[in-house]
This record gives C-alpha cells, structure tokens and sequence, in this order.
C-alpha cells in the first residue's frame, strides 16, 4: 500500500500560472473491525489528530447497530487510538463530523429514526431525523449524546464556526411534506446557526430544491462558499455574504457525492466520489478553479467510498482520510475499510 502516486493538472485562473503538482504517498489502511466502516472526518486538536467515521456490522443502511468511532493519533496520522463511540438508542448515527468550538471538540451526527427493531426501507422517515452531538474539552472524557434542538425533522451534515456561531447545513423535506420520501429534488438544504453548538435556529435557505449533504467555507470577512452535492446531476455551489439572506447559486462541471470543501494554503481543495462512466464510483480530489473541478488525485476507491476527511500538516502538506470497500478479506469477501494518505504539493 506504500506506492507513491503522482498527477498534474490544468491551468490556474491566474494567467500563464500552473497549479501545485500533487503528489499522493503513504497510503494505507487505518482501519477495519469486521463491520462497515465509512464517512470519515479528520481534526486537529490540542496537539493531537482525531478520525471520526461510522461503524455497522449489518452495513451501509440505516441500521439502530450503528455507532461513531473516534480515533486518535499523537504521531502525526502514523499510529491510531480508540478514544470513543457512542451510539443513539432506536436511531441510525452516521456522517460523524468534527468542529473544534470555544476550546471543545465536537462530534455532530445526522441520524434516522429506526425504532427497535429492523426498518424496512420503504418506512424511512427524513422527518424523524434529529441531529446528535457529543464533545470533549481533553479528547479523552467526553459527554454522552445530546439531541441538537432546532434540528428534528432534519438531517444534519458538515459543522463550520464563524464569528463564535456554529453553522450546519440541515437537510430536510421541503416543507415537511409528509407525501414524499423526500429524496430528488423534494429536498430543501437550510443553514442552521447555533451560539453554544447545540441550540440551532433557522438561518437561511440556501437550496431549495434538490438539496443534499454540504460542505461550508468561510472567509475571515463572514463570506461563505457551500459546495451542495444536489438531489441529481452536477453537485451546485451556493455562495453568500452575511447577513446571508442572498446566495448565488451556479453548478459544479461535475458530481461530487460526500463533498469535502477546505483552504489548503492559498488554494481550495475539493473532494468527495466521482461517478465515472466505465469504472464506477471513485473517490476524487481536486483544486476548485474559476467554479470548476480541476482534478489531481482519483485515490485507491471503489464501491462503496468517498466522505473524505482532510487535516492541513502545512501551506504544501496535508493528510486525507476516506473509506472504500475496493479490497477483499482473506475469503474473499469485500470489506468496508478506513484509508489515509499523505498529500504534498510544491
């Protein structure tokens, strides 16, 4: 798994300038349990890494056997730490994502209503979805998980801090429509705002159909870019300035499932799958040009994958994380792993 891979790609928007050439090494397997481990993100805090993904021994779908690992590394990525997991009784955690937030590490998790028992697909209820966080001011206690309040009926996704407000993108069925499963464009895509991390507001549409997992980035003047994977088709980018209450709204050139959305140095990276026409679904990494994709890396991927997780070591070293399920076990049978790679760039 050490192999180092190396790719270039076009042109910057600054005229007769090239982007950084990025190279992909170390790459390895961080971790796997005998379940399906997936959605990863990656943080800094108080001089420690910390890997946050889903674990399931019944798989991707929602499933009340579910539950977050929290992971932690005090060599830089080389080694890892069990410090956590947590569960919600009668609900399905996924998407875990991490917010350092007045000097408390956060772990914020959408979850599905399964009740007791197994849920048949068809009785998923986006309505009965209620966002769940637990943090820690060490990364070693940590409190047990506490509903979100604002955020029933939603399905929360990434967390960004701006000016001592947290804000979550929340997805959920347009209007409540109870009619709709709520998927393909039935979906709205709202911008919650919280002043302690756990009581959300309603702040502002930002799409109103077609909405779906979003990645925000803020500017130090309160500017915000959000990269919105969509209900179909191209993933939209939505950008605003405060008081936030006017987006621009233009698509993506392509799709990007699980979107990651981060400043690396003075460059925007982008991350998240790529439906490929003859390869099937791979996780890609790219610079975000002039509203375009301009891809550098496609990292060993397939199947179920993508949800990476990114950590900035330096302005030209980063760390990423994602899972896939592109490997098999000793019998043969696919398995559902955690994977990290080193990024550099000049």
């Amino acid at each position: 798994m050490r192999t180092l891979l190396f790719f270039f790609i076009g042109l910057l928007a600054v005229p007769g300038a090239e982007p950084p050439q990025v190279s992909v090494s170390n790459i390895r397997r961080v971790f796997y349990n005998g379940e399906h481990n997936a959605f990863t993100d990656l943080v800094r805090f108080k001089g420690a890494f910390y890997l946050c993904f889903r674990s399931c021994p019944d798989g991707h779908m929602v499933f009340n056997t579910a539950s977050v690992i929290v992971l932690r590394s005090t060599d830089e990525g080389a080694t890892w730490q069990p410090v956590h997991r947590f569960s919600v009784k009668d609900r399905d955690t996924r998407d875990p994502h991490f917010l350092v937030f007045k000097e408390r590490l956060f772990v914020y998790s959408g979850t599905w209503w399964t009740g007791p028992g197994l849920l048949d697909r068809k009785d998923y209820d986006m309505n009965k979805q209620l966002g769940y966080a637990v943090s820690s001011a060490d990364g070693t206690q940590w409190t047990e998980p506490t509903l979100l309040e604002g955020t029933f009926g939603y399905y929360i996704w990434r967390a960004a801090s701006h000016d001592g407000k947290v804000y979550l993108c929340g997805r959920r069925k347009a209007n409540f429509a109870v009619e709709v499963m709520g998927e393909r464009g039935h979906n709205q895509s709202i911008m919650l705002e919280s002043d302690d991390g756990i009581i959300f507001r309603h702040r502002a549409y930002f799409q109103e159909t077609g909405g779906n997992e979003t990645a925000f980035f803020f500017e130090k003047d309160g500017s915000v870019l959000a990269l919105d994977r969509n209900g179909g088709g191209n993933s939209m980018l939505c950008s605003s300035k405060p008081p936030y209450t006017e987006w621009n709204r233009r698509p993506l050139d392509r799709f990007v499932g699980g979107p990651l959305l981060v400043k690396w140095g003075e460059h925007v990276l982008v991350g998240g799958r790529n439906q490929t026409k003859d390869r099937g679904p791979k996780t890609s990494l790219g610079w975000l040009i002039n509203d375009k994709f301009h891809e550098f890396a496609e990292l060993p991927s397939g199947g179920d994958n993508s949800y990476p997780g990114f950590i900035e070591l330096s302005p030209t070293k980063g760390l990423i994380s994602w899972y896939s399920s592109h490997e098999k076990d000793d019998t043969g049978k696919t398995i559902t792993a955690i994977y990290m790679a080193e990024l550099r760039h000049r």
